[in-house]
């Protein structure tokens, strides 16, 4: 006896969740997705009577930058199937060599200077992992270390840069916008091009799913992971120096668990840590939903500590549930 698929936009089969699947896609995640932020954001609008005032969303937007940045720089990597712990020290390194570095050059080469940092150190993971062969949870914890021993080596105190100057970088408006968060968008759009239509990226995307198959089809995959490891280090530089300018001071013991805040944008918008799997846009959705967690967890005056055990209690939850759907699958 054949049994029909109910016809119609939504669907569901007994002893699974519901699906709604319309035009043949389905948009179950997704709707779930959009559903849980506008849950997020009505709940923090009843419950706060700052939530929706303007500088408090303001304030959101310029703090989604430097999770934003470091989750797209994740994700990249996270797509081959790797991991990279070191963003977070990155950032600290980059920030503090470019603050000491504004009174001695012109902004825009000091700036240069803190990115190519981010891309070198990004590099050097890549050439570890791809031409070595070592582990990338193994090379980026050694790094995560070392490069944070870097950054107390260059100053072992903060640092505020002597140039106001610098501060527009992360404190200028365009309109209501924040400068910095047109930069973040941005690079979300040319990444999200980069991963869906340029060769480089659906090979980086390719890697994750099954490198034999992509050897054999003559890419070179050493080459993608060491670029993806580069992606990762310049947006992690990027950050830094962008996160600099906004406080108005940099400091070497910063970053420190900012790895673990793009891992769960990563893993919350959908992206598999075994690699092949996850988007652009809902990673960017997951730094939107982590952020507005942050923001109402401020707001409610949590501790942070009480924050970061949420995060990994996401992290577990989402991962869960992923390999749940996949099973049924």
């Amino acid at each position: 006896m054949t049994r029909t698929a109910p016809a119609g936009p939504s669907a569901s089969i007994p002893g699974r969740f519901p699906r709604l699947v319309l035009a043949g896609r389905d948009l179950t995640a997704q709707v779930a997705f959009v559903t849980l932020i506008v849950a997020l954001v009505a709940v923090a609008a009843l419950t706060s009577d700052t939530f929706l005032t303007s500088p408090n969303l303001t304030n959101l937007l310029k703090q989604m930058v430097t999770t934003g940045l470091l989750a797209y720089g994740m994700l990249v990597v996270i797509l081959t199937g790797g991991i990279d712990l070191s963003v977070g020290s990155v950032v600290a390194f980059s920030g503090i060599i470019t603050a000491g570095l504004v009174s001695d050059l012109p902004i825009p080469m000091a700036t240069v200077v803190g990115v190519a940092c981010g891309i070198g150190f990004g590099l050097v993971n890549g050439v570890l992992v791809a031409r070595f062969g070592l582990a990338p949870f193994v090379v980026t914890l050694a790094a995560l270390t070392t490069i944070r021993g870097l950054a107390f080596v260059y100053s072992e105190v903060p640092i505020t840069p002597e140039d106001p100057a610098f501060l527009t970088l992360g404190s200028a408006m365009l309109g209501p916008v924040p400068l910095s968060t047109v930069i973040m968008l941005a690079v979300f759009l040319a990444g999200g091009l980069f991963l869906t239509r340029f060769p480089a990226g659906r090979s980086i995307v390719a890697i994750g799913g099954n490198a034999e198959a992509v050897r054999l089809a003559g890419i070179n995959v050493r080459r993608h992971v060491i670029l993806a490891y580069t992606i990762s280090g310049a947006c992690a530089g990027l950050a830094g120096v962008i996160l600099a300018s906004r406080v108005g001071i940099a400091q070497p013991s910063v970053g420190v668990a900012f790895e673990l805040d793009a891992i769960a944008a990563c893993v919350i918008g959908g992206a598999s840590l075994a690699g092949g799997r996850g988007s652009v846009k809902a990673t960017f959705g997951g730094v939107l939903v982590l952020v507005l967690i942050n923001n109402l967890l401020n707001l409610y005056g949590v501790q942070s500590f009480w924050q970061q055990v949420l995060k990994g209690l996401i992290i577990i939850a989402v991962i869960l549930v992923q390999r749940a759907n996949q099973t049924r699958t």
